[in-house]
């Protein structure tokens, strides 16, 4: 692949809003996860099956995905993108904890749907925030370290939820619980998450002419790209019920969680700072053969130790990718369109997630779990093939 190194930087410590906005992932995964690995065997007592997790999962992520658009669309259309932030934080956090009420897996999914609801309104606009206070050279430094963040507070998660259970709350508790974190969080970007109005900061066209700005065809050709892979990008539930299937224990579950997240807030930073000396599509098309690889071998694996490794191996894949992925969003998008553009990232990620879920659930309990992953990795390998392609035809432009 060809794309062009940009120039060796002096490093500078991250801008005020970055490392704020990392805190507050931080608090909010940590919310998000003292919930997440112990839900999978929370919706088997509910009655629920392999294809009902991935439609909970998928309906949740698709939801999210169109209001990401709809959020990305509008922020572009207003001078300050941080209410919307808020909104979305607030309605998320108020909406998680209440899975600890859920009598059936039907319940469980109109939480998790507005639960997403928050999550789509927010992203976007968060997006674009980070890339208007990061200068370039800092981009995929300041995506690497929210990406480190997130998977920071994703490790405290389990971690919580693993000793409120060695204490003896039972799973509904922990899950009421997990609303302290979620109010830190809110609190945290109310009081520190500082916006430039745009219509000051002289970095936004006048609405209607930013609304007929068109996404350039390069950003076009990578979420094709992107799309192919999330449909092989099935909810990490599917792992969690394949270590659940091969023996490892139900208490144990929030401890592999934490592992497979301690491996990606250890390598997010380092591995985004890395996409701002590297072309990022290499770094990118690194993690996509990882992922492929890791995902057959799920399909292979026949003990609990291999689950142990294979989580700390998938780790790897997604501290490469998450930070440079947004990073090469921002690097493709003009600074008038970045919340359309975050928009269109994000939607594309997440309107492949109902499919992609739902149909690797569908193959699990109709055809058998090897043949589930055996697909998913067939799929990485096909758009990690694709990104090449897609590569190539950016050549002459500097790190795209």
């Amino acid at each position: 692949m060809s794309d062009a190194a940009p120039a060796p930087r002096a490093r500078r410590r991250l801008p005020q809003t970055v490392i704020a906005l990392g805190l507050v992932s931080l608090f909010t995964d940590a919310s998000s996860e003292m919930i997440v690995p112990l839900l999978p065997a929370f919706l088997v007592t509910l009655g629920a099956s392999a294809t009902m997790m991935g439609l909970i999962d998928g309906v949740a992520e698709t939801t999210s995905a169109m209001l990401k658009l709809a959020s990305g669309i509008w922020a572009d259309r207003v001078p300050r993108r941080k209410p919307l932030v808020v909104l979305g934080y607030s309605l998320a956090s108020v909406a998680r904890p209440l899975i600890g009420l859920a009598r059936s897996p039907l319940q469980v999914l109109f939480i998790r749907f507005v639960d997403r609801i928050g999550k789509g309104v927010r992203t976007s606009p968060r997006d674009a925030l980070i890339a208007e206070a990061a200068p370039p050279e800092q981009r995929g430094a300041a995506y690497g370290f929210h990406r480190a963040m997130d998977h920071t507070g994703a490790l405290v998660g389990p971690l919580v939820a693993f000793a409120l259970m060695w204490l003896g709350f039972g799973e509904r508790a922990v899950f009421g619980l997990a609303a302290v974190p979620a109010a830190a969080a809110v609190f945290t970007l109310v009081a520190f998450v500082r916006e430039v109005p745009r219509a000051r900061s002289g970095d936004a066209l006048p609405v209607a002419k930013a609304a007929r700005e068109p996404i350039p065809a390069a950003l076009k050709r990578y979420l094709v790209v992107l799309a192919v892979f999330t449909l092989a990008s099935s909810t990490d539930f599917f792992l969690l019920l394949r270590a659940h299937e091969l023996g490892v224990p139900d208490y144990q579950a929030p401890l592999l969680w934490a592992l497979l997240h301690l491996v990606k807030s250890t390598l997010s930073t380092p591995l985004g700072a890395l996409s701002d000396r590297l072309p990022r599509r290499r770094l990118i098309l690194g993690g996509w053969v990882v992922y492929a690889l890791v995902y057959g071998a799920f399909g292979l694996a026949s003990a609990p130790w291999h689950i142990w490794l294979l989580f700390l191996v998938y780790g790897l894949y997604a501290a490469a990718c998450e930070g440079a992925e947004k990073a090469l969003v921002a690097d493709l998008a003009p600074a008038a369109s970045r919340g359309r553009a975050f928009g269109w990232f994000n939607f594309t990620v997440g309107i492949c997630a109902l499919p992609a879920s739902l149909g690797f659930g569908v193959v699990w309990d109709r055809v058998g779990h090897s043949e589930a992953f055996f697909t998913g990795a067939g799929l990485a390998a096909f758009a990690a093939l694709g990104l090449v392609i897609v590569a190539r035809a950016a050549a002459r432009v500097p790190n795209a």
